[in-house]
């Protein structure tokens, strides 16, 4: 049966096509994807380009972007979505903002006694409800590697988990995955990690403490983790890890571990 989204996809890619040596120079500044196979390469690549034609940037003054950059931003886009089937996941926006630098966004917290506290606050990346995605370029340069840091993943968490309506740490699960083992596991770390904090603002834990902020920026941090420190998530928050490896349908610890035995030098550069 013809199908138009196929044809269109066809379309696109046929008259974008990515060069092989322009793809490989993506490929060696995204160490997080070393390890994928051929076919798996291959869908990134080629999402990547849909990603690309599909959504708009909006550059700032200050930033600029050759095809490239374009391609690094898009493939740690498509990365969670390798093996999550042909679902529009990213269907809640259509525009990604790139600022030159950090950016202030007022904020607004009701306290428990009714008070609302209104201020601006420096952020490198925000998601908004049915708006677009804003990221300051720095920090998607910063992305890429195994060092438990990757801003795009962790915006675009935010636009999975707003796809059941307000972010709270819960997307949209596949058949066969139980809300309470989801729960479970995220609250029972959530909880771990206040503790934490609350006995020691200066704590040095497993994971960012910013995931200590509400259950949605749990889930963006613990997302950012599975893809950018699989093995510093799945080592504090075991459970954490198997729950995002059932969601996200990959292993990225399996990758790095094949990697390691291959080289035992393989790894994060030392801070």
């Amino acid at each position: 049966m013809w199908s138009f989204s196929a044809w269109r996809r066809r379309r696109t890619l046929a008259r974008y096509p990515v060069d092989a040596v322009l793809w490989q120079q993506v490929r060696d500044h995204l160490p997080m994807l070393d390890g994928i196979g051929a076919d798996e390469d291959r869908w990134l690549r080629e999402a990547s380009v849909l990603f690309l034609h599909d959504k708009h940037l909006t550059v700032l003054p200050g930033v600029e972007l050759d095809d490239a950059q374009r391609l690094f931003l898009a493939a740690q886009a498509q990365l969670p979505l390798l093996h999550l089937g042909e679902h529009d996941w990213y269907q809640g926006f259509h525009e990604l903002i790139l600022y030159p630098d950090d950016f202030q966004s007022p904020q607004r917290h009701r306290d428990g006694s009714g008070v609302e506290h209104v201020w601006n606050g420096e952020h490198s990346g925000e998601a908004w409800q049915q708006g677009p995605v804003i990221m300051a370029w720095p920090g998607v340069l910063a992305g890429g590697g195994w060092d438990a840091y990757n801003l795009v993943v962790h915006e675009l968490a935010h636009k999975l988990d707003m796809l059941n309506g307000d972010a709270n740490g819960l997307p949209p699960l596949h058949r066969g995955m139980v809300v309470g083992d989801w729960a479970s596991a995220m609250q029972t770390a959530f909880d771990d990690l206040n503790r934490q904090l609350d006995a020691d603002p200066d704590a040095e834990t497993a994971i960012d403490p910013y995931a200590a902020e509400n259950p949605a920026e749990f889930f963006a941090v613990t997302s950012e983790y599975f893809f950018s420190a699989p093995d510093l998530l799945a080592q504090a928050y075991p459970e954490v890890y198997r729950q995002l490896a059932l969601f996200y349908r990959q292993s990225p610890l399996e990758r790095l571990q094949r990697l390691q035995a291959e080289d035992p030098a393989y790894g994060p550069e030392p801070a």
